[in-house]
């Protein structure tokens, strides 16, 4: 499991220095090559795009693994040979519909709350949660499918947090008390599109360090107090599949993803005015820029309709959200299919909010690339909404850079014996 080679390359000797971020998307493959400096910051020294062809990959998905390892491939050498070195290890994104990441909670009362909570202890608190969000994620995906069995396999772990007794620890062992609570993110996926990423990956000739649930980098790249205090939710936009991340009480409590992107406003653009998919792609681009386009009113109005049905997804999504406690009050957009200003409006009108679970009316605004924590871009290469992701997970690679928690490393073991 990539989840293993991330603690394996830790235990085994010197600190990350450098790294690839790739990020697999619907529309491009992009690569960043950066540096980790003794600060434990991230340096972008190379960035690199390639376009997926229409067959290529699928909602988020590769369908295509040779095609989409030469597109992969050729994004790398050009950051590559920008940053004038090469990374052997990389973090690669995952995403799609059957990609299911959620927070569990247990909540145990101790029989002998005057005892030290012992390693062991921990360790098979930490073991119920796992095994019940592992049955969980194989119950939705199950029914989603409609198959009888489908290979689940875990994308990655983190411990959200742990309290005793109401109090917040960051190491429970030692500690005595009654009441203990650990909440754990866990995202899952199918066999199939695991492995299709860690093939990628061996073509590429790296070392996989991780497979990270693209929503979950997103919304951990901020690191801004007021999200961390008052929660937010994380919507990216790419070209296949839109990813939702809900951050609440300090941590990612779910994401949540639908097969709906950038792709489909440029087939239905191709479709409605009989031109290339490639010409379409244009003016859409051209549209979202504000720059003058031929049958604007019509673009207009194809855009308009397919933003409606898109909005409806969120809406649901957020129902979803929502039946746990009240939404927060700021939306953060990412992705290249953030750059049409008509997403951030429909999210900004106030029948949006009206149906869903809001305090008021939520704050929208998109990511730039400038806020994501400790992430510097020396190519200035990296300016709007679409370089977010990447960077996204460029973060998540400074995190396990960083030295392992004791908690860490309790959910390291455990889950080495369950062998998920």
């Amino acid at each position: 499991m990539a989840f293993w080679r991330r603690f394996l390359a830790r235990d085994e000797g010197a600190p990350l220095a450098a790294c690839t971020a790739l990020d697999v998307g619907t529309e491009f493959a992009k690569a960043l090559v950066f540096e980790i400096n003794e600060r434990g910051e991230g340096v972008v020294r190379g960035v690199g795009r390639r376009r997926q062809g229409l067959a290529h990959m699928q909602s988020g998905t590769v369908a295509d693994i040779a095609a989409v390892v030469d597109n992969c491939q050729v994004a790398l050498q050009e950051a590559e040979e920008m940053a004038g070195f090469r990374s052997s290890q990389v973090i690669i994104g995952i995403a799609g519909e059957l990609v299911k990441g959620s927070t569990t909670v247990i909540s145990q009362e101790r029989r002998r709350p005057d005892q030290p909570l012992s390693e062991a202890e921990l360790q098979r608190m930490i073991d119920a949660v796992e095994r019940e969000a592992l049955r969980e994620a194989e119950r939705t995906v199950t029914w989603e499918t409609g198959l009888p069995t489908v290979d689940i396999r875990l994308v990655h772990a983190a411990i959200g947090g742990a309290q005793i007794d109401g109090y917040a620890v960051t190491n429970p062992i030692g500690f005595q008390g009654r009441h203990v609570r650990i909440s754990i993110f866990n995202a899952f996926a199918p066999l199939i599109h695991l492995g299709a990423l860690q093939s990628v990956a061996s073509q590429l000739d790296l070392e996989l360090l991780a497979i990270v649930a693209e929503p979950y980098a997103v919304a951990r790249c901020l690191e801004d107090e007021q999200v961390q205090q008052s929660g937010a939710l994380f919507i990216d936009v790419g070209g296949g599949t839109t990813d939702v991340a809900l951050v609440r009480q300090g941590g990612v409590e779910g994401t949540r993803m639908f097969a709906l992107g950038g792709r489909a406003f440029t087939k239905s653009i191709a479709d409605r005015l009989e031109m290339p998919f490639q010409r379409a792609e244009q003016v859409k681009v051209d549209f979202a820029k504000g720059v003058p386009v031929e049958r604007i009113d019509e673009v207009r109005q194809i855009v308009g309709e397919d933003i409606a049905v898109w909005t409806a997804g969120i809406e649901l999504v957020l129902e979803e959200f929502g039946k746990e406690g009240l939404l927060p009050g700021r939306i953060y957009l990412c992705g290249g299919g953030a750059r049409l200003p008509q997403i951030g409006e429909a999210l900004r009108q106030a029948d949006f909010a009206r149906h869903l679970p809001f305090a008021r009316p939520p704050q929208v605004e998109a990511i730039s690339p400038a806020q994501v924590a400790r992430i510097s871009d020396a190519t200035e290469l990296l300016v709007d909404e679409q370089d977010v992701p990447p960077m996204g997970l460029a973060h998540q690679a400074l995190e396990m850079s960083a030295p392992e928690a004791p908690l860490d490393a309790a959910l390291r073991r455990v889950l080495r014996a369950m062998k998920v």
